[in-house]
C-alpha cells in the first residue's frame, strides 16, 4: 500500500477501534458499491446480464441432456497442453494483430497488447479454488499489472458471476478478458439427469463467454486440458515470457 500512495494513487486507511467497527463497514461499503455503481453506469440492484449467463448456460445444458454432447468447438490455437478459443469477431482482431500468426504465444500477446490506458485485466478461473493454483493465477495477474501498467482482477467462476459478473458485462467496456477452464477428469454424475457436474460447470464457462463475447468484449478463452496441472504452468510460462 504504501509503494501505490507513494505512485500517487489514492489511498484511504480505515483503523478498526474494536471488533464492533465491522458492522459500520458493512454500511460503508454498501454505500461505496451503490455510489461506484452510479458512476461507473451500472445497476448496483439488479443483475440483468448475469441472467444472460443463465440463460445461455441453461441452454447449453439442455443441449447437452437432448444431443449427449455440447456442440463441438474449433480452437484458434493448439499447442503445450494448451488451448485458444475467441469467437469470430475476437478471432479477426488478434489474427489482424499478429499478421495472420496463430501460434499461442502470438495470439496471448495480441491480446495483451489490447489493453489501454484506463482499461482493466480480468482473469476468469474456472477452476478449483486450490491455494496452489490460486497462487499460479495470481502470479500471472500481478506480472500483468506490473508490466502493463492496468488494474487487474482474479476471480474464480462460477462465484464471479453473481459479484463482478455484472459489471463485466453491463459496465462499460473497458475489460480485457482471459477466461480459463479445463477439462474435467474427477467428474460426478447429477442424478436423473444426463449431464453431470463438470458439464454444468463448462456450460456456465462457456455461456458467459458467449454473451461477453455478443457484447463485443475482448476475451480470449485458454482451455487446460486434461492434464490440468501441466497446462496451468504451461500458460503462466506463456505469459511470463511474453510480459518479460
Amino acid at each position: 500500500m504504501d509503494v501505490i500512495e507513494q505512485a500517487g494513487q489514492p489511498v484511504v486507511r480505515i483503523d478498526f477501534h474494536d471488533k464492533y467497527d465491522l458492522g459500520q463497514e458493512f454500511f460503508r461499503w454498501e454505500i461505496a458499491t451503490a455510489t461506484a455503481g452510479s458512476l461507473l453506469g451500472i445497476n448496483p440492484f439488479d443483475q440483468p446480464d448475469v441472467e444472460a449467463s443463465k440463460i445461455a448456460a441453461h441452454q447449453l445444458v439442455t443441449e447437452y441432456e437432448t444431443e449427449g454432447a455440447l456442440s463441438e468447438e474449433k480452437p484458434l490455437a493448439d499447442g503445450n497442453g494448451l488451448k485458444l478459443f475467441a469467437d469470430r469477431r475476437n478471432a479477426a482482431e488478434l489474427t489482424r494483430l499478429t499478421y495472420g500468426q496463430t501460434s499461442i504465444p502470438a495470439l496471448l500477446s495480441a491480446h495483451l497488447q489490447r489493453l489501454k490506458f484506463g482499461d482493466y485485466f480480468a482473469l476468469l478461473a474456472f477452476v478449483d479454488m486450490h491455494p496452489e493454483f490460486i497462487a499460479i493465477l495470481d502470479a500471472i495477474r500481478t506480472e500483468v499489472r506490473d508490466q502493463c501498467w492496468v488494474a487487474t482482477c482474479l476471480s474464480f467462476g462460477p462465484r464471479y458471476l453473481h459479484s463482478t459478473g455484472q459489471i463485466h458485462k453491463g459496465g462499460p467496456n473497458t475489460g480485457v478478458f482471459v477466461e480459463v477452464t479445463h477439462d474435467h477428469s474427477n467428474d460426478l454424475p447429477i442424478p436423473g439427469h444426463q449431464y453431470s457436474f463438470g458439464i454444468v460447470e463448462t456450460a456456465q464457462a462457456r455461456g458467459d463467454f458467449n454473451v461477453l463475447a455478443d457484447l463485443h468484449r475482448r476475451i480470449l478463452r485458454v482451455h487446460l486440458g486434461s492434464d490440468f496441472q501441466r497446462g496451468l504452468t504451461a500458460f503462466r510460462d506463456q505469459m511470463f515470457r511474453i510480459l518479460k
